[in-house]
């Protein structure tokens, strides 16, 4: 059998931004892609809301792959189950750098996406940092199993949780749909609002935009 040995480097990635950050921005949305999706084609999902009162920050997860057989499109991946708490910790500060990096305003609203995979990311940095944040969306993916309602609870009561997916959604079984539900509630209380939409495996625009204007 071999050693398995670890070195540390530095590394460099991109993330994409939409929007122009300025004086009538409202709000700030630091949004995480699923499996398979690079972040300039993620964001196209944000362009539904006003551009001047929207500034989207969209990180990059780092491992990327080729999408089928022909090796023509690229996707990318947050994590696997190998070497998971090592992957995580890089992760974690390739985001504590994007957001030290744009230098969000605290007077404007910092909203978390995660969308599917991304929920895994999303809910781990904000609890590992304790970030406040305006609103929280979970959106069609798993919260991880080791966070614990103690890993929020510096969370204003007043932060808006909301975990959305669609009554189609192949990867959502019945008993997955109470498992996430009741880890939710578990974690976030009375924040937590569950939302369901008439769709798919998506990311369900119209459920953004409500959230968005509530």
């Amino acid at each position: 059998m071999g050693l398995e040995k670890q070195v540390s480097y530095t590394t460099t990635n991109t993330y994409q931004t939409l929007n122009t950050y300025s004086n009538t921005t409202k709000n700030v949305w630091l949004v995480f892609h699923g499996l398979g999706f690079l972040s300039r084609y993620f964001l196209r999902h944000f362009e539904i809301l006003n551009p001047s009162e929207n500034y989207i920050i969209c990180p990059q997860a780092p491992s990327k792959f080729y999408l089928g057989e022909n090796y023509k499109h690229v996707g990318a991946c947050w994590l696997t189950k190998e070497n998971t708490l090592l992957e995580t910790s890089n992760v974690l500060r390739y985001i504590d750098q994007v957001v030290a990096q744009e230098n969000i305003d605290p007077n404007t609203n910092f909203i978390v996406l995660g969308y599917s995979q991304g929920v895994s990311i999303a809910t781990r940095w904000l609890a590992s940092r304790k970030i406040s944040c305006k609103k929280l969306i979970l959106h069609s993916g798993g919260i991880p199993k080791e966070l614990t309602p103690k890993d929020f609870s510096y969370l204003n009561s007043n932060t808006q949780t909301t975990y959305i997916y669609g009554d189609k959604d192949p990867y959502i079984t019945i008993h997955r749909k109470t498992q996430e539900t009741n880890k939710a509630t578990a974690l976030f209380g009375p924040r937590l609002t569950v939302k369901v939409f008439d769709g798919i495996h998506e990311v369900h625009g119209p459920s953004i935009l409500d959230i968005a204007s509530s």
